[in-house]
């Protein structure tokens, strides 16, 4: 018994989200909200002509006339005599129909001389974009860790999409150009509509655990094979974002202490460093991933017979090795291994070009 109202109050809770969610689409959008003003006018038109057929016994066309006059407000007076329920009727016809129509017309001048009209229509073509992208990033916040995350992925010209739910800021997000949903990330709707099951990887950076850990589980379920890259607050919640799914788990106040204890201790070193992470589109040294393909040209060669140095000016750090292993200051006698990663480090056009490239 327990059981069976447990499920019936959770089928409620699901059919109202339901409906709340119907509910904001259609005020969310001005064409919507013109088509639901519209059908209403059109029901009103037939509920009204039904009525005074049976209250007054008139023919379609006379209680037809009746009602467009009612709603139109335009005085032309009664087609006959009305009974005391017919004038009951005809005012509460006046005060529904009346705020319809002015809804209806209203919201077409909004869309014809508005700027909901550009909106809407920059919005759908958004959207359009949207569903044609494959094989992006999902960013999900729009704090100032977000950010910079979508800098990055413009200075090296990765595909992506921006979740936040943040309302407010989506005048700002449409006059940068940028392709963004306002929802939440944690919704199953908004995930898909941001094109989840053809995306690369997400970055879940949102301003509490709470909602990353939601994000990383949503989309570890609706996509087993995505890469999640998710950001921690609490040490503690780190456990709890692997466990949800995330393949990268980071602590910005933990990297942010790090370097300014390096910045301390070797201002040299964190002076190298901050000059190959220069967050800037300035910057002119990187360090990139370069992914060895099987049938790569270089798969079997040493590393100083792949001659990297000298085609793509560019210096290897470490090697990964397909099973995970990595090899800082590799020799140059090391054989490069298929399903391999390098690392390197050099001009960050000559790497962006290398990673594009992948060695095929």
């Amino acid at each position: 018994m327990q059981i069976s109202q447990n499920y019936e109050g959770a089928m409620r809770r699901q059919q109202n989200l339901w409906i709340r969610h119907v509910w904001q689409e259609i005020f969310a959008d001005p064409f919507k909200r013109l088509q639901f003003a519209l059908l209403v006018l059109l029901f009103l038109n037939l509920f009204g002509t039904f009525m005074y057929m049976a209250l007054e016994k008139w023919t379609f066309v006379e209680a037809w006339y009746m009602t467009v006059i009612t709603i139109a407000t335009v005085g032309f007076g009664e087609v006959r005599e009305l009974s005391p329920a017919g004038r009951i009727f005809t005012i509460i016809l006046i005060y529904v129909g009346v705020g319809a129509a002015t809804a209806a017309v209203g919201n077409a001048i909004s869309l014809t001389m508005g700027p909901l009209l550009w909106g809407s229509l920059r919005r759908k073509r958004m959207l359009a974009m949207i569903e044609k992208l494959d094989q992006h990033y999902i960013v999900c916040g729009y704090g100032r860790m977000g950010q910079q995350i979508i800098r990055d992925l413009q200075a090296r010209d990765e595909a992506f999409v921006l979740i936040d739910m943040n309302s407010e800021i989506h005048q700002r997000l449409t006059a940068t150009g940028l392709p963004y949903i306002i929802g939440d990330a944690t919704d199953d709707d908004v995930l898909f509509s941001a094109g989840l099951k053809r995306a690369k990887g997400l970055v879940a950076a949102l301003n509490n655990d709470a909602a990353n850990i939601m994000t990383v589980l949503t989309a570890r379920e609706l996509n087993p094979g995505l890469f999640i890259v998710a950001r921690v607050v609490r040490q503690e919640s780190e456990s709890k974002l692997r466990r949800a799914g995330a393949n990268r788990v980071i602590n910005p106040y933990q990297i942010g202490g790090h370097r300014i204890a390096l910045s301390l201790l070797r201002p040299a070193v964190h002076d190298f460093l901050d000059q190959i992470f220069r967050f800037s589109d300035e910057g002119e040294t990187d360090i990139g991933q370069i992914h060895i393909r099987p049938n790569s040209e270089i798969v079997g060669k040493t590393l100083a017979r792949s001659n990297l140095r000298n085609t793509h000016q560019v210096n290897i750090l470490a090697i990964r090795d397909p099973g995970g292993k990595i090899s800082i200051s590799p020799g140059p006698d090391v054989v490069i291994q298929p399903n391999s990663e390098l690392i390197v480090i050099g001009p960050a056009e000559a790497i962006y070009q290398l990673e594009r490239e992948t060695l095929k």
